[in-house]
């Protein structure tokens, strides 16, 4: 089990993250204009599958680190720290992509498919789950898969409940939401703040332990 405050932490961070739009929440929000709500959970669904799978991946990999030395841990969580700062900064200096919503609804089933290969096979999740598990995972305690595992489950938990959120008002606003101008400049400058301070956040905490 994490720390009681390293897991408040984690719900906190997740929780802001989840609430920007990323490339997950465009998915979303595409498939829940042109295929309505049903559709648009079916895409959380398969997303949060992916998510599933990619942080069990993450944990046995964390798991491994840690069974090498806690040098390999350490150098584990300064990676990561670089590559929150990296996305941020990265995301900052560039202007988003336009939004775009397919011509037509798509089968359920199908997106369901989709959505867990979105997430399951995408490289930038996988590096997402391996620079945050480490910040929130105190290898003193021992058990890293475990404490892993909990962080995983948190956060797919965390993402269904708002990635729903955002399939039910997509679906009810529809096209206005792609449209919106206020959108690009959440993506841009809210979800490149988020990854810079919580890369500049985990600096600061891994230097108060050492």
């Amino acid at each position: 089990m994490p720390p009681a405050h390293s897991l408040v932490a984690f719900v906190a961070a997740t929780f802001v993250l989840l609430l920007v739009p990323g490339p997950a929440v465009l998915y979303i929000v595409n498939r829940s204009v042109t295929g309505g709500r049903a559709v648009g959970l079916a895409a959380v669904a398969g997303l949060e599958i992916g998510d599933a799978i990619q942080a069990i991946a993450a944990a046995a990999g964390l798991s491994a680190v840690v069974a090498t030395s806690a040098t390999a841990f350490s150098v584990v969580k300064w990676l990561g720290v670089a590559y929150l700062l990296l996305t941020g900064i990265r995301t900052l200096a560039r202007p988003p992509e336009a939004l775009r919503v397919d011509a037509g609804a798509t089968p359920r089933a199908h997106v369901l498919r989709q959505g867990i290969l979105v997430n399951a096979l995408n490289p930038k999740t996988s590096m997402f789950f391996l620079s945050i598990f480490p910040q929130f995972v105190d290898p003193r305690r021992g058990h890293a898969v475990t404490q892993s595992l909990i962080l995983g489950a948190v956060f797919v938990i965390l993402a269904s409940i708002t990635n729903a959120t955002y399939a039910v008002i997509a679906s009810h606003l529809g096209s206005r939401l792609v449209t919106s101008r206020s959108l690009p400049a959440v993506r841009r400058w809210v979800s490149g703040g988020m990854f810079v301070g919580l890369g500049l956040l985990a600096a600061t905490v891994r230097r108060s332990n050492a």
